[in-house]
């Protein structure tokens, strides 16, 4: 089922993000993961070792709602409609250097798992696992194990190896005629976004930080320019591009602006950009898994060394993010042949006031 990967732990205050930084260095992200998948014939990839076969009801995704990288996989699943395949737990905002924690649950454990802390899933399959214990994580339930935490896979899959229990009119968010423009997009805002926000917050110097600010502004100014012209990322519809912006842009605002440094412009004060994000918000599976609430707490409550006094600001304010953007002047369909995902389930609500307010 793979191979446990190997590597130098992150610091006490990033381990559970994957994330650490040197005094004086540049950041540096662990993206060692657990490279395990799960695929409808059941091998990890194309080496043909053995895996983890597609099976309704078998895994659960443990995805913070605080985590960018985690709401990526609560979005593709919500869009696809795979709720009655995987079920969804969810770890409180805030963490230790141990553990994601299952402390908004009943007697803070997961219902389904029976655990207090995600380590236990990890440790359970790779005893005293030596790396952060991040999420997303899809975790086998009969044993308890964790299977993979390779989140930039984890969606894919979703969209490649779970076609099967998909719902009717599910988009095509991998469509294999746009996969090289979505890689090539993938990779840069990757590098140059996703990533370098937490470049920025936590620079270990001031040339670090001139540096990331420097690569972060102007790929935010090559993406204002491209989303001027065109509705979504590549092609006409709502793809993987898409959904891997969305997530750093809703948290742009009310935590990167101000508590990462990254703060030329705000997002409300990019045209195109903003309205993009505004557009993507008010779609079905997007906006509906933003809890503002829980992301303010995660970053300026675990973020001990940037934020010392752990003190949450009120701001900024939400206004706005329902209100029109526009964007249908440029075209598109959202979900092209296909049509929106149906309610948010039962128990997957955001919690009233932890929303956007128009």
């Amino acid at each position: 089922m793979g191979k446990e990967t190997q590597a130098a732990p992150a610091s006490a205050g990033h381990s559970t993000t994957g994330a650490y930084v040197a005094e004086g260095a540049e950041f540096n992200r662990d993206t060692n993961y657990i490279e395990d998948r799960i695929t409808r014939h059941g091998s990890s990839g194309s080496n043909g070792e053995p895996g983890w076969p597609v099976e309704p009801g078998r895994y659960r995704l443990i995805a913070a709602r605080a985590c960018p990288w985690a709401n990526r996989a609560v979005i593709v699943r919500r869009l696809l409609g795979l709720e009655d395949a995987i079920s969804l737990g969810q770890p409180g905002p805030t963490h230790d250097a141990r553990s994601w924690t299952f402390d908004l649950d009943p007697g803070g454990v997961d219902p389904v798992l029976g655990i207090e802390r995600l380590q236990s899933a990890y440790f359970t399959r790779f005893p005293g696992y030596p790396r952060g214990i991040t999420v997303p994580a899809l975790v086998d339930v009969a044993s308890g194990a964790v299977v993979t935490n390779n989140f930039p896979q984890i969606t894919l899959d979703f969209s490649t190896e779970w076609t099967e229990f998909h719902r009717p009119g599910a988009p095509r968010l991998y469509p294999e005629e746009l996969r090289p423009e979505i890689d090539a997009v993938n990779k840069r805002v990757f590098t140059e976004v996703n990533n370098g926000v937490y470049r920025c917050g936590f620079a270990g110097s001031q040339k670090a930080y001139d540096a990331a600010y420097s690569r972060l502004w102007t790929a935010l100014d090559w993406l204002e320019e491209r989303l001027a012209r065109q509705r979504y990322l590549v092609g006409e519809t709502i793809t993987e591009a898409d959904v891997r912006l969305f997530t750093t842009l809703a948290r742009f605002d009310a935590v990167y602006h101000g508590h990462f440094k990254c703060n030329r412009q705000k997002l409300s004060e990019m045209p195109a950009l903003w309205a993009y994000a505004r557009d993507l918000f008010q779609t079905p599976g997007f906006g509906d898994t933003i809890d503002f609430v829980q992301i303010k707490q995660h970053y300026y409550i675990v973020h001990e060394d940037i934020n010392p006094t752990g003190i949450v600001p009120h701001g900024p304010d939400l206004t706005g993010w329902l209100k029109p953007h526009g964007r249908e002047s440029l075209g598109g369909r959202p979900f092209g042949d296909g049509t929106p995902p149906g309610p948010v389930r039962p128990g997957e609500e955001i919690a009233a006031g932890h929303g956007a307010a128009a």
